[in-house]
């Protein structure tokens, strides 16, 4: 018997992280780039984000856990792995702002202060409790503004349903005086966003309604050009198609067209510019685009990391970055977000494959 339960860990040890490597084998990245793990073994991997100390924070949705992954000796690859808070409501978004690790759970946003230094005995305090409790879109995902507001976005609490204001919305908060407006509406369900490096516009993902079929309507990548701009849910898809059920009657010039109108299911979640010096001069503050992958598509769509060439606030072209996450509709990874190490290689999370890939560039 002892045995056999000895044979059962060993395999469990040694099954996650041959299978990680495995999807390495699949994937294809644009030429000069290198796909390696810096973590397996990640349980649904989210958002991420890096500390001042290049430790690498990781939400999860349906595990509850948040987790801390720390390479000592900076070789590009986490030698340990802690999981700092369990139990939680679909940690799913998180970022960090002066050594403090805020958290976005469905209905609530909580802090770890100073985390890099309470790693042995982590605790959160509660900074906003005033979210809507629906779990049905109900994961987040966070970012500091330059201008030090928490962005915090809240997805409608169904495929398509009528406007409300605690819903559909890309929020700003003062986690301090805890104030909170709008800056985004008729948004269905935002799991990404970033500031551009130059312009500070605000870019964002959003996900398009079901049930209208395979092919419409669009995913969208949108740029935020004024306080509360409308961007038409439930009225207006992807400024060209009106719903059927609450289009009526609505003028579709009367919301915000997207940057850019992206496949129909394909999923886009975290987006990322890159301003790290190890990849070439054409990515600096271009646009990285997860697109996690399409659910109840006849034929499955996504699955792929692109690169959006924005310029003078346009897109003006949308390249695949990395393929491979599905093939002949089989899939082995789902990838979700971004975050940039100090060396300028690109981390990617999947909550599929339960890993988070480092991305760096050969040189020559």
């Amino acid at each position: 018997m002892n045995k056999i339960l000895g044979s059962l860990l060993l395999l469990g040890l040694t099954t996650a992280p041959a299978m990680a490597k495995d999807i390495l084998d699949k994937l294809t990245v644009a030429p000069g780039f290198e796909v390696s793990l810096f973590a397996d073994d990640v349980e649904n991997a989210r958002q991420i984000a890096v500390s001042k100390k290049g430790i690498v924070y990781a939400g999860s949705r349906k595990a509850g856990n948040v987790y801390a992954l720390i390479d000592h000796n900076s070789d590009g690859v986490a030698d340990k792995k802690k999981v700092i808070a369990e139990g939680l409501n679909m940690p799913s978004g998180l970022a960090i702002k002066d050594g403090d690790l805020y958290v976005g759970e469905v209905h609530r946003i909580i802090r770890f202060k100073n985390v890099d230094t309470q790693l042995k005995d982590p605790k959160f305090d509660v900074v906003y409790n005033a979210l809507p409790s629906d779990r049905h879109h109900g994961w987040k995902f966070l970012r500091f503004a330059p201008t030090g507001e928490l962005i915090i976005p809240v997805g409608v609490p169904c495929n398509i349903c009528a406007e409300d204001e605690r819903y559909g919305r890309i929020f700003a908060l003062d986690v301090e005086t805890k104030q909170i407006k709008t800056i985004a509406q008729g948004v269905r369900n935002s799991v990404g966003f970033d500031f551009h490096p130059s312009t500070q516009a605000l870019w964002f993902s959003d996900n398009g309604r079901d049930m209208m079929g395979d092919d419409i309507p669009p995913d969208e990548l949108n740029r935020i050009t004024k306080e509360e701009e409308h961007f038409g849910l439930p009225y207006v898809h992807a400024g060209a198609i009106a719903d059927p059920e609450f289009g009526k009657g609505k003028n579709i010039s009367d919301y915000s067209p997207p940057a850019l109108a992206l496949g129909a299911h394909v999923a886009p979640l975290g987006i990322h510019f890159y301003t790290g010096k190890q990849f070439p001069g054409s990515y600096k503050e271009q646009l990285f685009v997860a697109e996690h992958g399409s659910w109840n598509r006849t034929k499955k769509s996504g699955y792929k990391v692109a690169v959006a060439n924005v310029e003078q606030g346009r897109i003006t072209k949308y390249t695949p970055f990395i393929t491979g996450f599905m093939h002949n509709e089989t899939t082995f990874g789902r990838p979700v977000a971004f975050a940039q190490l100090n060396d300028g290689s690109l981390l990617i999370s999947d909550d599929y494959a339960n890993v988070i890939y480092r991305v760096s560039y050969k040189k020559n």
